[in-house]
């Protein structure tokens, strides 16, 4: 059960839950429950029973796919007011769940048993538009990512990547290994292909870090 005032924290990020019916109101205040998650904790290993789905109301769950092999390729990433489709869709038709989902910054979160996420997808029109959207939109970016997977070339997903994390924060705190991990790649291709960019001028490296000097150079790639 919800005290009122994590009621309040997650109706702020979760704005239908100010417009939902009474009947919806006191059903999650009754039935849903507050959690903290550490970061590093992983909610989901893959072949795990789903029990229930997770709706954040701070912090940063990583969902990714590991490979025999070990290579790891990152599917997306949920925060505030968001939740994972991949539970949502193995609570649905009753599977288990297929990849590994893992906090990344420490997360607070109300859960919403499984049964509960089902019966609500039945009789409430606001919960059943709120999980659909959550899929339509976390499902194009998942085929984005199978697109790039299948068909770009690597130096092309790397510059891109370098990009996209730049306009956050540049010099980028990240590892080889965690760039190779987020695109699908080994690490030795990555680093490689970093190398050649600090060799013609595109970046500059340094230990743990990644600083972009040439926007313009990195985005020629994004043409090829």
């Amino acid at each position: 059960m919800l005290d009122q005032n994590i009621f309040d924290r997650i109706s702020r990020v979760l704005p239908f839950l100010l417009t939902a019916a009474p009947k919806i109101q006191r059903d999650f205040i009754e039935i849903a429950y507050y959690a903290k998650i550490p970061s590093g904790r992983e909610i989901f290993a893959e072949g795990d029973e789903v029990n229930g789905i997770a709706l954040l109301m701070s912090g940063v769950v990583r969902v990714y796919k590991l490979s025999q092999t070990g290579r790891e390729i990152t599917l997306y990433r949920f925060g505030e007011g968001e939740s994972c489709i991949i539970t949502a869709n193995a609570i649905l038709h009753q599977q288990d769940f297929p990849a590994i989902a893992v906090v990344e910054q420490d997360a607070e979160a109300v859960i919403i048993p499984a049964e509960t996420f089902i019966d609500w997808v039945k009789r409430y029109d606001p919960w059943r538009d709120f999980v659909f959207t959550l899929v339509s939109q976390r499902l194009s970016r998942v085929m984005e990512i199978i697109e790039e997977v299948a068909f770009q070339r690597m130096d092309r997903r790397v510059a891109s990547f370098l990009l996209e994390r730049s306009q956050l924060k540049n010099p980028i705190s990240i590892t080889h290994q965690e760039i190779a991990n987020e695109i699908g790649s080994s690490r030795e291709v990555v680093s490689r292909l970093l190398e050649d960019f600090a060799e013609q001028g595109f970046i500059y490296l340094s230990r743990g870090e990644i600083k972009v000097i040439n926007f313009e150079g990195l985005k020629s790639f994004l043409t090829l």
